[in-house]
């Protein structure tokens, strides 16, 4: 399989999901030590991606989806994780300069119970936008089975962390992102007890905002 594809940031109550597509034009051009991102260091991690991004044999391309998409009442989570990674697989094909009248092939982790419609989901989104003939599987464990597909988990995690760092350094410890972090209820909790409201990268169709916010509420009126 010439490319691969995974996100990170799917479940988070907070910032943006991002799926990144790695395409390897020689076999043996992936670094060693490459696996699923959730079993690396996060400085391991950043020298892999460093890695990948500069060696010309590989091609990288990288979606993310906002917090307003992810809330947008038109769509769900597997409409958007599916536009992500054909976005990715787009924008890695294009820094890949295949030839006119191109062929790839590549596998996806799954983000949908049923792996092959999540394939074939994301082929007829990526087919329309190229004149490519795109051969598609899925899996559900890719990232830790195939080495393209880990590359492609350690890109997407990377780019995720540091969105994470990013909002870090303007609101203060927001943690994980992940509700069932303590330190980003604590964020959520002390932000809406300061602001009245939610943060700007909340998802705030998440139920753990809507919790979030009614507790507040019940907290403002035992004050009367």
């Amino acid at each position: 399989m010439p490319f691969g594809v995974d996100e990170a940031g799917k479940g988070p109550v907070l910032g943006s999901m991002f799926a990144a597509a790695v395409h390897v034009s020689e076999p043996d051009a992936l670094p060693e030590g490459i696996a699923d991102s959730k079993r690396l260091a996060p400085e391991r991690r950043e020298e892999l991606d460093a890695t990948l991004r500069e060696d010309d044999r590989i091609a990288v391309g990288v979606s993310e989806i906002t917090p307003p998409l992810i809330d947008d009442p038109e769509t769900d989570m597997n409409s958007l994780a599916v536009r992500a990674h054909a976005e990715a697989i787009e924008g890695a094909l294009e820094a890949a300069e295949l030839p006119a009248d191109p062929s790839a092939s590549g596998r996806c982790d799954a983000c949908d119970t049923d792996a092959d419609r999540f394939a074939r989901r994301v082929a007829d989104t990526c087919e329309p936008e190229r004149d490519l003939e795109l051969e598609l599987t899925a899996a559900h464990g890719a990232d830790d089975e195939d080495p393209i597909v880990g590359a492609a988990s350690v890109v997407a995690k990377v780019e995720r962390d540091a969105s994470m760092a990013a909002l870090a350094d303007e609101y203060g410890s927001v943690g994980s992102g992940y509700p069932s972090d303590p330190t980003t209820r604590e964020f959520l909790e002390s932000y809406v007890a300061d602001h009245g409201e939610l943060p700007p990268f909340a998802r705030e169709s998440w139920s753990t905002c809507a919790d979030v916010l009614a507790d507040a509420e019940q907290t403002g009126l035992g004050q009367f």
